[in-house]
């Protein structure tokens, strides 16, 4: 992609009257912008040339086969390109063709997923885009990064403390989607199992730049880690290190806090294997079909920006953006007082200069900015519009779109009447002797955080021993395969390939349980959501709420946040209060402004 020198000029003067809108702000905003800009380029440019062609593919598999071998454990193996193209899937002599899902809770089957048998194949594939889809060119996120991040406690094991910052990120990138393409080769692909907890995947990197993700099943349990005090010696996590030998993440991007808590990338390392050799694929297994996926065969990885991948550059924003090919274009709502294509492309436009003045929290160098995906619906769950700035993690897409979703829902005053239209009265009764009676009928705005607030297992957030929040299971029944509300929504469609996860027209891919949304008004009538995704929570929070803001601002009033007197953080279930955003101290790059959200 390239840069014309209007939309240059165009940013520029547009981050210049923000500037000078608040005269805190200095030159050093201009300067910040320009530099932002020519990076973000520079690594959209470099994006589109890796690739995994065919044999590297073939090299990938050999190294995981020649380990696998080595530890004597037969593998399921998957690689995947950026987009999630499934590149080959491998399965070794006297691999197991079956795993069973488990958290090691001790949980009986029928409770979520668990003890569910599912194909091995599904598992590798699962893991192979965990790993790719959660990294980017600032940071590199494995599959034990994300068992790390998605149980009741961050860290895992340590008691009192809040859930992982991506709990309930587990249920995202499903087959079941509308988001997630099914055939061809455009982009987003989904994930069988949605994103892994399992040890056993990571992304694989060319010349410092994220091109695709392999994933490795060999113990025969898809679980989780539920303790970090030891390093595990699995075969899985040894035998996927292994295949990324030469395609390994760079050391600094494995090297990235969340909290203020280092990740959790690997507890294997190369002094740990066993072999450093390249296996024949001939002899030692064969490559598998695996339906919606892959017909057997290996493959070249498609170019990342090219529109065959799915992701595409555009200047339709002011700011350098990508989008989904001419999948989800600024459109106007569908519902009373809708959103106009343009009220919509000032939104996004708003947030994607947020995101780039923003410090990123997950990305590596420091005060590196924020790149996340936004995407936009109207109260009736319809997309109206999403875009990405470059190098944001591809997990994020369909993320930000669950998150913008969950909070244009559960903002409705019929949420509860659509909810006990489809089987799930108890989690309308149970919110209402929680919260009150006229819980999710009463038009109170909820953002993803207020409703993550809810969806935990103890309530205060990470209080052991305190009962669940309404939206949760209880903590005897509760664990990452079966979370509550979030995933009884798509239980019976979650490995379907079909265009509704859960039957409800409004909530097509799911809801999202963390935070990152905030509902969207015109005055106080609901009009829609905007959801954000790819960086952290505070951030992501930011962007949805000031990206708003300041398009109202632009608008001349035309569009707001929720009125304060009826946003979610107005109420106090069990007598704590609920949070609406949590936008993070000093968060930007070209300023000191330290509380940039109160009084809005």
């Amino acid at each position: 992609m390239t840069m014309s020198t209007n939309l240059i000029k165009q940013q520029l003067y547009c981050n210049s009257q923000l500037c000078l809108s608040r005269v805190r702000y200095s030159l050093k905003c201009l300067l910040t912008t320009y530099l932002l800009l020519l990076a973000s380029l520079s690594a959209a440019s470099a994006q589109n040339e890796q690739i995994l062609t065919q044999g590297e593919v073939a090299q990938v598999i050999g190294r995981a086969i020649a380990e696998a071998k080595a530890q004597g454990a037969p593998a399921t193996i998957a690689v995947v390109d950026r987009s999630g193209n499934v590149l080959g899937v491998y399965q070794m002599n006297g691999a197991n063709p079956q795993v069973t899902i488990s958290s090691g809770r001790g949980l009986a089957a029928g409770n979520g997923l668990e003890m569910l048998v599912v194909p091995s194949a599904f598992a590798a594939i699962s893991k192979a885009i965990t790993g790719n889809y959660l990294s980017s060119g600032g940071n590199s996120f494995s599959t034990r990064v994300a068992s790390q991040i998605v149980q009741e406690h961050f860290n895992p094991g340590e008691f009192n403390q809040p859930a992982g910052p991506l709990f309930g990120v587990q249920f995202s990138q499903l087959l079941c989607s509308d988001l997630t393409v099914k055939s061809g080769t455009q982009g987003p692909k989904p994930s069988p199992l949605g994103l892994s907890a399992d040890p056993g995947g990571f992304p694989l990197y060319k010349n410092g730049v994220v091109v695709g993700g392999v994933g490795v099943i060999a113990d025969g349990l898809y679980s989780i880690d539920r303790s970090i005090s030891d390093l595990d010696k699995n075969s899985d996590e040894l035998i996927a290190l292994a295949a990324t030998r030469g395609y390994d993440a760079p050391i600094q991007l494995q090297r990235v806090s969340l909290d203020g808590k280092l990740v959790r990338y690997s507890d294997a390392n190369f002094a740990d294997l066993k072999s450093n050799g390249v296996a024949p694929l001939s002899g030692n297994g064969q490559l598998i079909a695996v339906a919606g996926f892959t017909n057997g065969q290996l493959t070249t990885g498609i170019k990342f920006g090219n529109l065959e991948s799915g992701f595409i550059g555009s200047e339709d924003f002011g700011s350098p953006a990508v989008v989904l090919g001419d999948r989800f274009l600024p459109r106007d709502g569908t519902d009373e007082a809708a959103l106009t294509a343009n009220e919509v492309r000032v939104l996004i436009a708003n947030a994607l200069r947020i995101a780039y003045r923003s410090r990123a929290q997950i990305r590596n160098p420091a005060d590196s900015g924020a790149r996340v995906s936004i995407s936009i619906v109207d109260s009736n769950g319809v997309i109206l519009g999403i875009a990405r700035t470059h190098d944001a993690p591809i997990f994020g897409t369909d993320v930000s779109l669950q998150k913008a979703r969950t909070a244009a829902f559960f903002s409705r005053p019929d949420a509860a009447q659509i909810l006990s239209e489809n089987g799930l009265q108890h989690y309308v009764n149970t919110a209402r002797s929680f919260i009150g009676p006229t819980a999710l009928a009463d038009g109170i705005a909820f953002s993803d955080r207020s409703g993550g607030n809810l969806s935990r297992p103890f309530y205060p957030d990470g209080i052991n021993g305190n009962p669940n929040g309404p939206f949760s299971r209880p903590f005897e029944q509760w664990s990452p395969f079966n979370v509550g509300l979030q995933f009884d929504l798509v239980k019976n469609l979650i490995t379907t390939p079909t265009t509704n996860c859960t039957g409800i027209s409004n909530l097509p891919n799911g809801i999202q349980i963390f935070p990152g949304s905030v509902p969207i008004y015109r005055g106080r009538q609901l009009v829609g959501g905007i959801g954000v995704s790819g960086d952290g929570v505070d951030q992501d929070d930011m962007i949805s709420f000031l990206g708003l803001h300041h398009a109202g601002l632009e608008l001349g009033g035309a569009i707001n946040n929720a009125d304060p007197a009826i946003r979610a953080d107005t109420l106090s279930p069990q007598g704590v209060r609920l949070r609406y955003i949590n936008c993070p101290q000093a968060p930007f790059i070209d300023s000191t402004e330290a509380f940039p959200c109160n009084g809005k």
